[in-house]
C-alpha cells in the first residue's frame, strides 16, 4: 500500500520552512493575489521562489494555490501572474475555476 503524501498548508516562509524540516512531503501556499486567502497576507512572488528553492532544494514539493473564481477584469493579470509563477516552477497548482485551469495549461 503506498503511503498517502504528508500535504502541509504553508501561511508564510517561516512556515514553509518548518513544515519542511518536521517531514512534509509537500506544501500549499497562496500568493498575495489570486488565492482565497489574498487578504491573508500570504507570499510575494519573490517569497514563492525562495520558498520553492528551499522545499524542492529539501526534496518537498510546493503546490500554489490560484483558487479565486476571477472576474473578467482579473484575467489578464492572472495571465501574467502565471508566466510568472511558471517561470518559478512550483510543483503543480490548486485551482478551481475552468478559466483558470485553461489558462494554467497555456500560460503556467
Amino acid at each position: 500500500m503506498n503511503k498517502p503524501e504528508l500535504l502541509s498548508p504553508a501561511g508564510d516562509l517561516e512556515k514553509l520552512k518548518f513544515g519542511v524540516k518536521f517531514g512534509a512531503d509537500a506544501l500549499y501556499l497562496g500568493g498575495q493575489e489570486f488565492s482565497l486567502r489574498a487578504s491573508a497576507g500570504n507570499f510575494s512572488l519573490e517569497e514563492i521562489q525562495e520558498g520553492i528553492k528551499f522545499a524542492q532544494g529539501e526534496g518537498a514539493r510546493v503546490y500554489v494555490a490560484v483558487n479565486i473564481i476571477p472576474h473578467n477584469y482579473h484575467l489578464p493579470r492572472i495571465k501574467d501572474y502565471l508566466q510568472e509563477l511558471g517561470k518559478i516552477g512550483p510543483d503543480g497548482l490548486i485551482v478551481a475555476d475552468p478559466s483558470v485551469i485553461e489558462l494554467a495549461r497555456k500560460e503556467a
